[in-house]
């Protein structure tokens, strides 16, 4: 059975479509009307291999904040719907990202149980038009949606721009991973309680 979900999230706040294919290419058509949030979710569909979609609206004349937030969320509700039963996965992943003089670990349970450990300091407010803070929002959402345990720990680094893609891009290693069917455990949840 294909591995693919589509979510439509609106609130009075945004209003976002995103359609995702665990199994793809790392083909990506993604307009959230945010410009660095667009290159980093395309870094996140490149780097995973997981097809997405995303049309994004929101409230930006009041500010970034919910779009970015709202972005998180329908990401990681749909990652979590398509991957249905958990059958197979390899569950645990972790990926070291360098990117120029950064360097950046990304490690994750797909465990049904969200826990986000962010460590990420950044020395600018703003990348692009994004206020920095922004980003924690973006992975705490996905964590809490997705159902995943996910740590973020930037080693070292000085360009914000850099710590931040290689977040992303661990991330997408990451998932790429986890999500993998392992062949000897097709069938199978692994979980000794037998269920995620």
């Amino acid at each position: 059975m294909p591995r693919k979900a589509k979510i439509n999230r609106k609130t009075k706040e945004t209003n976002i479509l995103v359609e995702a294919n665990i199994d793809g290419k790392g083909s990506y058509k993604i307009d959230t009307k945010i410009g660095f949030l667009n290159h980093m979710l395309e870094q996140l569909s490149k780097h995973s291999l997981i097809d997405l979609k995303i049309q994004a609206k929101g409230d930006t004349h009041i500010d970034l904040h919910h779009t970015t937030e709202d972005t998180g969320i329908a990401i990681g509700e749909c990652i979590k719907k398509a991957i249905r039963s958990s059958k197979g996965i390899k569950r645990f992943a972790h990926s070291v990202i360098p990117m120029d003089e950064t360097l950046t670990r990304v490690s994750i349970d797909v465990s049904n149980r969200p826990y986000l450990i962010w460590k990420v300091k950044l020395k600018v407010e703003k990348l692009g038009e994004m206020d920095t803070e922004l980003f924690k929002e973006w992975f705490q959402a996905f964590s809490q949606a997705a159902g995943i345990t996910l740590h973020v720990e930037n080693i070292y680094g000085d360009n914000s721009h850099h710590i931040i893609e290689s977040c992303y891009k661990g991330l997408a290693r990451s998932l790429r991973q986890a999500l993998e069917i392992d062949k000897r455990i097709k069938n199978r949840i692994p979980s000794t309680k037998g269920t995620l």
